[in-house]
């Protein structure tokens, strides 16, 4: 088995990030996974990519997670956004305490269920418990309710559905179902 260091993302690695995104974009579950499509990713300039990479290696506002194989090929990625309280929310309005929202959750397929997936949320949720100045209530994440592999992953790690459903952002009529991880005690 090839073996996967869990880190964040360098700076200077917006190719990597790139061809990642496009590939997790490519996969049959991209249209109920995410909210960019193939070809809007693909029409980025590359200092969009570059400015995206820098923004998720550094500071308290994101951080994307990799899994780098041995050989140097990523096989899977997660980010964290950090939602302060008082911000703005991309679905309810108001974000109402300060947490951490799981995005962009995708492992190449050869590689799933092989572990991969559970310690890239680790890894992002030991950062996100790591934050001070306020520190992090709980991680969220949203999925669509055609998604049942992704939900059932989910809950398994031991998130939870709130019972938040909203509409998914571009088709009113899919819902997207949050399920939450309360900070550990």
């Amino acid at each position: 088995m090839n073996q996967h260091v869990i880190r964040p993302v360098r700076g200077d690695e917006w190719v990597k990030v790139k061809e990642l995104r496009i590939a997790a974009l490519r996969d049959p579950a991209a249209p109920v996974a995410f909210l960019e499509t193939l070809a809007g990713a693909e029409a980025q300039p590359d200092e969009f990519w570059q400015g995206r990479t820098v923004r998720g290696s550094q500071g308290r506002a994101i951080r994307q997670f990799v899994a780098e194989g041995s050989d140097g090929r990523w096989d899977g990625s997660v980010t964290l956004l950090v939602e302060e309280a008082g911000a703005d929310d991309l679905f309810e309005g108001v974000v109402e305490r300060t947490q951490g929202h799981l995005v962009g959750v995708f492992v190449r397929v050869e590689q799933r269920g092989t572990g991969l997936t559970e310690a890239l949320f680790s890894a992002a949720l030991d950062w996100a418990w790591s934050l001070e100045g306020p520190a992090l209530e709980r991680v969220r994440l949203f999925v669509h309710e055609n998604n049942p592999r992704a939900q059932a992953f989910y809950r398994r790690y031991g998130f939870e559905p709130s019972g938040v459903v909203v509409p998914m952002p571009g088709d009113p009529s899919a819902k997207e179902l949050e399920f939450v991880f309360e900070r550990p005690q």
